[in-house]
Order: structure tokens, then C-alpha cells, then sequence
């Protein structure tokens, strides 16, 4: 066949990347079809595993629905915007009003947003090592250039201010902060977090602090919000329904604008123009924001000891414990354990061959480490959503796994599991 002319994707997306979505779920959905049950531990969506939207959230979407008909206005509905500035406030964030609040169609949708309306072709973007991929890819498709910050293992994921500072340019123009963080469920100290905004106010870079997992913590960790430290740059705080609240599938998240606002009317007037261009959010779902923020938080039940959430991380900080091959940096929040493979026991380990693997033989699907855009491969990445005996078989069969790895018996078998997925893609292309 010709390729002369075949439709061709466009170039904006040669470096973009999304792997937890990628060839693997594409496999593990294979595999459901086929009647393979996967215990899918990729993606962090609540809903998959039991987790219910709180039913006051629901009833306010009902309840409003005959007001859900017609656009809202591009910004979205006021009481959902009011409501997040009096979170912001009770939060000790100072100078805000609803005029400063974007709703939009989950934080996914607003990234792109936020980045859209900033960015010129070429300009750098500092973000995390290991980050949520979104930012990365929706650097590269507004015409930017993601410059990663490490935040080592051996530093418990936290990135060091003065290694952030050394990668700064010209063309630098915004910092994103993940805090508690996805993958890895750092939380940062304020010490680190005061230095980063004192960074981005002498040299005048946009905040991007993503706080979705802000009540998500653990053991006593606290989560400070980055708009209580920024005051002479301009900062932006995203957060949402999706997590906290159990509510992916609502779609509705913020961004709230505060510090240097004086200096900012033109970027948010252009980020007020796209969101006319979509005219406007899901607006039945906006209507539960008021009441998920002013109601009872029972998140708060869910990470404390004998919550739902608290008992899966302590099963997998007990599965560690017990391996002979993982380790882990305890995390302190949000709702994943960023995995790493001893180098000793196993030098030649390869983290999207270890994914397939547990996938093709176990029924397993993990994210490799590379999805997170950093340079090493031995790391994954699994949620902590299902419950603590699902959690405790996917740790046994993890384990299996390694020993074969150790003993070498895993290789055969890991060649065929690739043969097998490289058949089924092509037959995927010719349907």
C-alpha cells in the first residue's frame, strides 16, 4: 500500500507522550476481551474500586438539573466559584475573589488552558522529575519546552531549590509544583516549598501548583498550599472533585489566581478567551462543587488509620518490607507508591519489560517508571486504591515475578509475551 497519502498525525505531537493510557492499557484491554481478568492498577480512578461520590454531591446535581440546561457563564456558575474562594480563604490565601476562579472540564482540561494562554514557541516550562505526564505533554503541544528538575529517590522525591534554580534560562517562564505528589506521594516541607516561591518571585516566573491530592496526607504530613507562600509572582493553585471527592467522571476542576495579580490582566484575559472558545464547562457537575466543599471532608476518615485508603498503603509498605527486590520511599500522600527494584539483585532490571511481563503473566497492569518522564528504568508505579487482600495477591504475584527474573527462568517467557503483544498490535492495525 501506498504512503503517498496517508493521514499523517500532526508534528506538534512527536514528543508527546502518555503511556499510562498507552500500549500496555491497549494490551490489558486485549486481554480483558479474551476473558483475562486484570486487576488494573495504572490509573488512579477511584470509581474502579468501590470508591463512591459522596451522595449530598449527587443530590445537589440532581437538584439543580432543570438550572443545567443552558451554557453557564464561560468561567462557570458562580456558586461553584464563590465556594472555591472561600476554601482559598479559610486556607489563609488573601486577595481573591470568584472574578480570579476558571472552572473547568477536570484540571486535565485547565492545564492545557493555563499553558495555552502563556506560552510562545520555545519557551521552557520547569517541571518535575518524576512528574503527572499531563504537564509535560501539554508543554510540548502549546509550542513550550518542558525542562525537568530531578527529585531523586534518595531525597525522597523532594527536589532540591538550588538544583531548580541552575536550570532557569531566558526563556524560562513558569514552574510547576505536584504537591503531594503523583507518582511518587511526596509531600513538601515548607522550608522547600518557601525557597521555590521565593525562586519564582525573583525571577518572575507563573506558579503552577497542582494540588488535587491536597487532603490526601497521611501520618501527620502536612500540605501547604502554595498561594499562602507567593505573593510577588503571579501564582496558580488546580484542584478538583476528582479525587478527594471520588468524582473523575464529574469532570470539574479550578484554577484560582492570586499574588501578583496587577501584572497578570492580559494573561488572564486571554485564558478568559479560550475558555469562550469552549463555551463553557459540564455544568450540571458544577453544581456539587459547593456542596463537596462546604460539606463534611470524608477523606479524612479515608486516611486515617483504619480508612479504606490508610490500610492499602500500610499493605504496601508491609509488601516492601517483606520483598527481596523492592524498595520504596514511604509516601505521604495522595494515593500511589512509586516502586523502585534493588540495582543489586536485579541490574539487568527494565521497567516497561517488567510491566509487560506482569501483565502478559500475571494479570497485572502497573505504569513503568518512564511514563514519569525520568532517566532511570527502575521503577513503577501502582495505586493504592484496591482493597488491602486485592493489594496483597497483586504483591505475591509482583514477587513471583521477580524470583523468576532472579533465577532467570522469566526470560523465555518474557520473549513470548512479547511476540504475543507484537501480534496482537498488528492485528489491531489491519481491523
Amino acid at each position: 500500500m501506498s504512503t503517498d497519502h496517508a493521514f499523517r498525525p500532526s508534528d506538534s505531537l512527536r514528543n508527546v507522550r502518555y503511556e499510562i493510557r498507552g500500549r500496555l492499557a491497549r494490551r490489558a484491554h486485549e486481554l480483558e476481551r479474551l476473558g483475562y481478568e486484570i486487576i488494573s492498577l495504572n490509573i488512579g480512578n477511584p470509581r474502579l474500586f468501590g470508591f463512591r461520590t459522596p451522595e449530598t454531591m449527587r443530590l445537589a446535581m440532581i437538584e439543580n438539573m432543570s438550572d443545567s440546561e443552558g451554557y453557564c457563564h464561560q468561567k462557570g456558575i458562580f456558586p461553584a466559584r464563590e465556594a472555591v474562594v472561600m476554601q482559598q480563604q479559610a486556607r489563609g490565601v488573601s486577595g481573591v475573589s470568584a472574578e480570579e476562579v476558571f472552572i473547568g472540564n477536570g484540571v486535565s482540561e485547565l492545564i492545557d488552558l493555563v499553558l495555552r494562554a502563556l506560552l510562545n514557541e520555545g519557551d521552557e516550562v520547569l517541571v518535575p522529575s518524576p512528574d503527572y505526564p499531563l504537564w509535560t505533554a501539554a508543554v510540548n503541544l502549546n509550542g513550550g519546552r518542558a525542562v525537568h528538575y530531578p527529585c531523586h529517590p534518595h531525597n525522597r522525591f523532594v527536589p532540591d531549590p538550588e538544583e531548580v534554580a541552575r536550570l532557569i534560562s531566558r526563556r524560562t517562564r513558569a514552574i510547576v509544583i505536584i504537591n503531594p505528589n503523583n507518582p511518587t506521594g511526596a509531600t513538601y516541607p515548607r522550608p522547600v516549598l518557601e525557597a521555590l516561591a521565593r525562586l519564582a518571585e525573583r525571577e518572575r516566573l507563573v506558579v503552577f501548583s497542582d494540588e488535587i491530592y491536597d487532603q490526601m496526607v497521611y501520618d501527620g504530613a502536612e500540605s501547604i498550599p502554595m498561594a499562602t507562600l507567593v505573593h510577588d509572582t503571579l501564582c496558580t493553585t488546580l484542584s478538583g472533585l476528582s479525587k478527594i471527592y471520588r468524582a473523575c467522571g464529574y469532570r470539574v476542576g479550578w484554577a484560582v489566581f492570586s499574588g501578583r495579580l496587577r501584572d497578570a490582566g492580559d494573561y488572564l484575559s486571554a485564558l478568559e478567551l479560550l475558555s469562550s472558545l469552549r463555551l463553557c464547562s459540564n455544568v450540571p457537575a458544577q453544581w456539587a462543587v459547593q456542596t463537596a466543599l462546604g460539606g463534611h471532608q470524608s477523606v479524612r476518615e479515608l486516611v486515617s488509620p483504619g480508612g479504606r485508603l490508610y490500610e492499602s498503603r500500610r499493605v504496601l509498605l508491609e509488601a516492601v518490607a517483606r520483598s527481596r527486590f523492592l524498595q520504596l520511599q514511604t509516601p505521604t500522600g495522595a494515593m500511589y507508591g512509586f516502586l523502585g527494584v534493588s540495582p543489586e539483585r536485579l541490574p539487568n532490571f527494565d521497567d516497561q519489560r517488567f510491566a509487560l511481563d506482569l501483565l502478559e503473566q500475571k494479570h497485572v497492569l502497573v505504569a513503568p517508571g518512564v511514563s514519569f518522564n525520568v532517566p532511570y528504568r527502575n521503577h513503577f508505579r501502582v495505586t493504592t486504591l484496591p482493597d488491602a487482600d486485592t493489594l496483597r495477591a497483586v504483591f505475591a504475584r509482583m514477587e513471583e515475578l521477580l524470583c523468576a527474573y532472579e533465577s532467570g527462568a522469566a526470560g523465555e517467557r518474557s520473549a513470548a509475551s512479547s511476540a504475543a503483544s507484537t501480534v496482537v498490535e498488528a492485528q489491531a492495525r489491519f481491523k
